[in-house]
């Protein structure tokens, strides 16, 4: 086996919304090392058959010749997992499971043996000072579990509360359904190989198994390395892809004011006295509303544990930063000794689907590969979307996002999984090294 790779080829998998990767690193004389990162989707495409993820989990066992070298779960959004999840031994959990990988790659906060209050792994906690007199611990893990929670309640809420209008049904359902525990496939990821649980500047374990390949991890950070990763912005001028968004109050310029009794509510065997029904409809959007901020800021903190890996392959560059958001990426964009290995990114995972702030303004203004010619130097962009599922055209918040889309296109050799129409449900990107 040559020393490193000859070349490593990506195949994007078409999984509607959500994410799977296959990574193949060709040493030459018939050996590969594989590596899958992610493997889920909330939301298969119109044309795709109820067998999408099992045709993919057997494409990777036919392309990885029955071995996987390693899997990478980037965050536990379902979007990102739910291949994962056995079946009696007949899931596709179970096949990805058979390829007997050596490593499971997670962020650290998934690990089990952490503390509930813990703001890093057991190993850099001993490392770090320890905080100062009086100072507030951050509850970060024990937030994570009561976000899960959170998540149940809403998914059940969404699927019974018919006084909520359908939209926000439908937006309550997707957050709700992507933030569930996913049980089963967490639970296969644990226990199919032995478990890293990285962090920013950590050991991934990968170079190990993939001779001649260099990996930074370049997330997700502690909160002892970084706080932010605690919240989330709506907004940034400076980073995110957004025009002036409209403003969401009813009754704003541009928006019709509904109704005053659009329809008849109607409780269960009962009706509802009439000089109640505006009421009680204004009460229900309200708590709708209300619960969907809150999954909406559950939604994103999770984002904030999303691992990002670089691959440094004989000088080429290969980023993959999961669902990773702004608070995630500025640990990484803050230290120097990262800016040379990010500014000579040969291909770019777009993350989050193609959200507004999941590739930071920053980061990709860093690309020097970035260029609106075509040339064997171009920086390749590969992203795994599907539009109308999450955000809206009209506040400026739709996945993809048009104004992220449109500078992909146009500076970089871009992919994506949208383009795969008909029968077709993967594309191999090479890069030759």
């Amino acid at each position: 086996m040559a020393a490193s790779p000859k070349s490593v080829a990506i195949r994007s998998y078409n999984v509607g919304f959500g994410d799977c990767f296959l990574l193949s690193f060709d040493y030459g004389e018939g050996t590969e090392k594989h590596v899958l990162i992610d493997f889920g989707s909330t939301r298969l495409p119109p044309d795709a058959p109820k067998t999408r993820m099992m045709d993919i989990a057997e494409d990777i066992k036919t392309r990885t010749g029955g071995k996987l070298a390693a899997v990478v779960a980037t965050h536990r959004h379902k979007d990102h997992l739910s291949g994962f999840a056995t079946k009696n031994g007949k899931g596709t959990g179970d096949i990805i499971r058979d390829l007997k990988p050596k490593l499971v790659i997670q962020p650290w906060t998934e690990d089990p043996d952490l503390p509930t209050d813990a703001t890093a792994p057991k190993g850099l906690r001993a490392k770090q000072k320890i905080a100062r007199l009086g100072e507030t611990t951050p509850r970060h893990l024990s937030a994570l579990k009561a976000m899960h929670r959170t998540a149940e309640h809403t998914l059940a809420l969404a699927t019974h509360a018919r006084h909520f209008p359908s939209k926000l049904r439908r937006q309550l359902s997707f957050l709700g359904e992507n933030n569930i525990q996913n049980a089963s496939a967490v639970k296969n990821l644990m226990s199919m190989a032995r478990n890293a649980y990285v962090h920013a500047e950590s050991k991934s374990g990968l170079e190990r198994l993939l001779p001649g390949v260099k990996v930074h991890v370049l997330g997700p950070p502690t909160v002892k390395q970084h706080d932010g990763v605690k919240k989330q912005r709506a907004r940034h001028p400076d980073e995110f892809w957004h025009l002036q968004a409209r403003a969401m109050a009813l009754g704003d310029a541009g928006r019709r004011a509904p109704a005053l009794f659009p329809r008849y509510i109607r409780g269960r065997g009962t009706s509802f006295p009439v000089e109640t029904r505006w009421l009680i409809q204004r009460a229900g959007r309200l708590q709708g509303e209300q619960l969907l901020s809150i999954v909406r800021i559950l939604d994103k903190a999770m984002n904030n544990t999303s691992v990002i890996l670089l691959f440094d392959v004989n000088g080429k560059k290969l980023l993959f930063p999961g669902d990773a958001q702004i608070e995630n990426w500025e640990f990484a964009l803050s230290q120097k000794k990262y800016a040379k290995l990010l500014s000579s990114v040969n291909l770019y995972k777009v993350g989050h689907h193609g959200s507004l702030n999941a590739t930071p303004k920053t980061l990709w203004n860093r690309f020097k590969n970035r260029s609106a010619q075509n040339s064997n130097r171009r920086l390749r962009s590969l992203m795994s979307t599907m539009k109308d599922v999450h955000g809206h055209e009209d506040d400026n918040t739709e996945v993809p996002r048009r104004s992220l889309v449109t500078a992909l296109k146009g500076e970089s050799e871009h992919f994506s999984t949208q383009q795969l129409l008909g029968p077709a449900f993967f594309k191999d990107t090479v890069i030759r090294l």
